[in-house]
């Protein structure tokens, strides 16, 4: 666990009780710090509370508080001895005067624009950050070590985890965390010489202001998010605070294939070679897994080769785990062949500009689209409709996707994932791929993207 001296007797609130906000909580009571945690969801509250000794209610039986004694969690886990030297109260952060806080500490996914308690914080000048800001406090008093930050709107999980393996072949002692799910305050602090490699959200720049990364990449800003920014401009604005927060002299990486990424590396131009742009369309010769496949894990793989020559790595422990990498669940995944048939998992696809270049990247497509549309067009997608075979619509937004795409491509109304995978499978002949890239968010008919991806791996292996 990564902590910092300077929580030490601090009293903090915590907004959101997820992975990240949970994480946060224990950090900060192995610190020394006082915590108010809350949740709206019951269940996250219930989370938390089993993870500690001590449980003791307060007036109404609506508070529990947990402080010093015992050194092992409900569920029979040993705690880190330190968690008993802070104090945790679950309480509604409404409640409480927000000026009596050092800062409130906001889960990513809290939206900043319109909750309640971030209001009432910056009505109080109260400092609203993210656990990524107390890594940024704590480097401080970790052993020497380098930072690498990755955004964009699409690509971070793979880029980073293609950094962390080609780390991990090299032997570099490294770690993963930030917005691929691994909090990085629960990680283990690196010894010396490490490299801490962080996929970085707009949501979580949003709520840092002083990491410095050694290596700050930038993949691509496309339209997304906006129902959290003030228009593009604005989400554009966040990603480049990664690099207004680096020293002179560390390195920036920025793929400008986009308007709004190229705008940002001309605003750093004066940073001369400290700056590396990636164009589109730039080959390369070293060799690449086949998990690598298509025109923007070429950019993918493209920024992980910058950054890890950034950093020193031996070019040839670079080419061995270009070649030797896996890819990641959910993006572009190969999960069976069946009759000459490809089955592909790209269920992290949640808009179009994320799915055109899976679209791009096979030749004889069945395409399974749809879920809850993040915008109302599939005009990223357009280029690559000469690979499509048949498109299969599901979700809310079926019906809205099978007119775009009437008349352009042979389409039909699915509804299900399930219908639109039998469907599929029964058109499909040898040499086809039939790819899930729903271009949509998948709350409408799922709990997350993975678990459309799971369900959608169930099925193909039920197939004859």
């Amino acid at each position: 666990m990564i902590v910092s001296p300077l929580w030490r007797g601090k009293r903090y609130a915590v907004l959101g009780l997820a992975r990240s906000g949970a994480a946060t909580v224990r950090a900060f009571l192995a610190g020394g710090a006082s915590v108010v945690a809350w949740d709206a969801k019951n269940e996250a509250r219930d989370r938390l509370a089993s993870m500690f000794p001590g449980e003791g209610r307060g007036p109404g039986g609506q508070v529990r508080i947990f402080e010093g004694g015992g050194s092992e969690a409900a569920d029979g886990s040993q705690l880190d001895p330190g968690l008993r030297r802070g104090t945790l109260e679950v309480a509604n952060l409404e409640m409480d005067d927000l000026a009596e806080f050092d800062a409130l500490v906001v889960s990513p996914g809290v939206p900043l624009n319109t909750d309640h308690v971030a209001s009432l914080a910056r009505a109080e000048s109260t400092p609203i950050i993210g656990d990524i800001e107390l890594f940024a406090q704590a480097r401080a008093s970790l052993p020497p070590h380098k930072v690498v930050g990755v955004t964009g709107t699409n690509g971070k999980s793979t880029t980073v985890s293609l950094i962390h393996h080609i780390l991990q072949t090299a032997g570099m002692p490294s770690r993963l965390g930030g917005n691929i799910g691994l909090p990085i305050l629960e990680q283990e602090p690196l010894p010396a010489g490490g490299v801490y490699v962080l996929e970085l959200s707009s949501y979580q720049i949003d709520l840092t202001q002083t990491l410095d990364c050694d290596v700050a990449v930038l993949l691509n800003i496309t339209p997304d998010h906006l129902d959290r920014y003030d228009g593009f401009e604005a989400y554009a604005a966040a990603k480049a605070r990664l690099f207004a927060m680096q020293s002179k002299g560390h390195a920036a990486i920025i793929g400008i294939g986009d308007a709004a990424s190229a705008q940002i590396a001309r605003s750093l131009s004066a940073r001369g070679e400290d700056l590396t742009k990636i164009a589109p369309g730039v080959c390369m010769v070293q060799p690449l897994s086949p998990s690598l496949a298509g025109p923007h894990n070429l950019q993918n793989a493209l920024a992980a080769i910058n950054v890890c020559e950034a950093l020193g790595v031996p070019h040839a422990a670079i080419d061995a785990g270009l070649l030797s990498f896996t890819g990641l669940p959910h993006r572009m995944e190969r999960i069976a062949t069946k009759h000459g048939v490809a089955f592909v998992n790209d269920s992290k696809a949640t808009n179009p500009e994320s799915t055109a270049p899976a679209l791009a990247a096979f030749d004889r497509i069945h395409w399974i689209v749809g879920g809850q549309a993040k915008s109302d067009d599939l005009d990223s997608c357009a280029p690559s409709f000469g690979h499509i075979v048949r498109a299969y619509t599901i979700g809310t937004s079926g019906a809205i996707f099978a007119d775009i795409l009437g008349g352009k491509v042979p389409v039909e109304e699915s509804g299900t994932l399930a219908a639109a995978v039998a469907a599929a499978a029964a058109n499909a002949r040898a040499g086809d791929t039939v790819l899930l890239s729903p271009a949509c968010a998948s709350f409408d008919q799922f709990r997350d993207f993975e678990d459309r991806g799971d369900q959608f791996r169930t099925l193909v292996e039920a197939l004859p």
